[in-house]
């Protein structure tokens, strides 16, 4: 298909003109209007500020976003803007002088709530957010101011401004200074100062773009212009240059944190090892990486690995912290000193084993030997006493109750068909001591009645 080229043309010339939607008269009347900080607008911007004080102190975003909605910071600033797009010298010098005006007043309110307010904050991450000015920062002011000059010189009005406020962001580093000045806190003055700087610069150099772009009257043509515009430009590029830089940092402690939030949940579970904590520490040079472990302690040659696993992301050795005081040693053993662990301890089980079985034969060989033969005595008995019915032998047992005997003496109960004469008893008695070995010996004749 062939392109009517001509026709792309005037449709683009079409589209991107704004001529017939814009009042530059207009836009110049209401720039004007908007710059002087006088009667309301004092107090506005005093009650402002320290909306966006109590909003960054409870780090709260929709109200840091209704402070800025509410506050006109963006009229002294734009005004400069204009007054450089058209040499206008008086109007650059009386923006400059509302643009101190409010920063004064932002400044003190700021200052003022910070020093009186009871609220401790133990995680400032909205504050701390306005004290690292980046790149970025450069291209929302420039591109939000370009917006802002926009809609200001359309014939009809939108909500470009409200968003360009809140893009922008003016006020919350004007509050994070007064927190640094009532905490003396530089880190926080200076890094909240150059983030307004940047903005305020690159606000008004949108302004002074669109006031060519859109051919805003030109005043008068200044004699010492060319140098006027040369220093303008200069202070332009420092800031730029400085936030190029810092954006290099952000995006390399960024870098760093994402790699190593990689590494730490990869290796969360080593062995019997686990990371509990990790924290990145990006104030050091190089960054570094601190790692709490818990469980066992890491031998060398799993650190080793684990250390290694970490160059793969970018991360060196000497970057890396292990705590392991929350860890115990384990000691291991080779298989060598398993084994030999293992026969001992068999070895002393088997001598154990062998000692009891001697004790318990020897107990049995005593308790046999103790046994007393009843049945072979009643026979030989009968032959020298054929009287002799039945035999009860019994050792150490007590014949009448509660009467205790020592284990070493015999009874012997003699049941008789009719009684033996005092020899034959006497005959019994020793014939029994010689035969059972014993001492101690104590024989009853009875009689059974048939």
């Amino acid at each position: 298909m062939k392109v009517n080229f001509n026709t792309v043309r005037e449709f683009l010339k079409t589209t991107l003109n704004l001529t017939n939607d814009v009042d530059i008269q207009a836009a110049i009347e209401d720039i004007r209007s908007n710059i002087p900080f006088r009667g309301p607008n004092v107090y506005i911007l005093f009650v402002a500020i320290i909306i966006a004080s109590v909003g960054l102190n409870v780090n709260s975003i929709p109200v840091i976003i209704g402070a800025m909605l509410i506050s006109p910071l963006m009229g002294p600033i734009t005004g400069l803007g204009l007054g450089l797009g058209t040499n206008d010298r008086e109007l650059v010098l009386f923006s400059i002088k509302n643009l101190l005006v409010m920063v004064g007043i932002s400044l003190l309110a700021a200052t003022l709530y910070f020093i009186l307010t009871p609220l401790e904050i133990d995680n400032p991450t909205e504050l701390l957010a306005r004290t690292r000015p980046t790149i970025y920062d450069v291209f929302i002011a420039l591109f939000g101011g370009l917006a802002g000059v926009l809609e200001t010189a359309r014939k009809e009005k939108g909500t470009v401004l409200s968003g360009v406020a809140i893009a922008t962001a003016l006020m919350p580093p004007l509050c994070t200074v007064g927190y640094g000045i009532a905490n003396l806190s530089w880190q926080y003055t200076i890094g909240a100062l150059f983030l307004f700087s940047i903005n305020c610069i690159f606000i008004a150099m949108a302004a002074y773009l669109m006031a060519k772009f859109l051919k805003f009257p030109v005043k008068t043509v200044e004699q010492h212009r060319t140098r006027y515009f040369i220093l303008s430009y200069a202070l332009v590029i420092l800031l730029a240059a400085t936030s190029i830089f810092t954006g290099y940092h952000v995006i390399r402690e960024n870098d760093f944190t994402k790699m190593a939030n990689r590494f730490v949940k990869k290796n969360q579970n080593i062995g019997k090892t686990y990371i509990y904590d990790s924290q990145v520490n990006i104030d050091t040079n190089p960054y570094m990486l601190e790692l709490r472990l818990a469980g066992e302690t890491l031998n060398e040659d799993t650190k080793e690995m684990l250390l290694r696993d970490a160059e793969n992301y970018g991360i060196m050795r000497s970057q890396i912290v292990i705590h392991e005081d929350a860890t115990v040693q384990v000691d291991r053993f080779n298989e060598t000193e398993i084994v030999k662990n293992l026969m001992a301890t068999n070895a002393s089980n088997v001598q154990v084993r062998d000692d009891s079985i001697k004790v318990l034969n020897a107990q049995i060989a005593h308790y046999k030997q103790q046994e007393l033969p009843a049945k072979q005595l009643a026979e030989e008995l009968q032959v020298q006493l054929p009287s002799i019915t039945r035999l009860t032998l019994a050792r150490g047992t007590a014949l009448e109750q509660n009467v205790v005997m020592s284990e070493e003496q015999v009874v012997v109960v003699a049941h008789c068909s009719e009684m033996p004469s005092e020899e034959e008893k006497v005959r019994v008695y020793e014939w029994l001591k010689i035969r059972l070995q014993v001492e101690d010996l104590e024989i009853i004749f009875d009689t059974e009645t048939l």
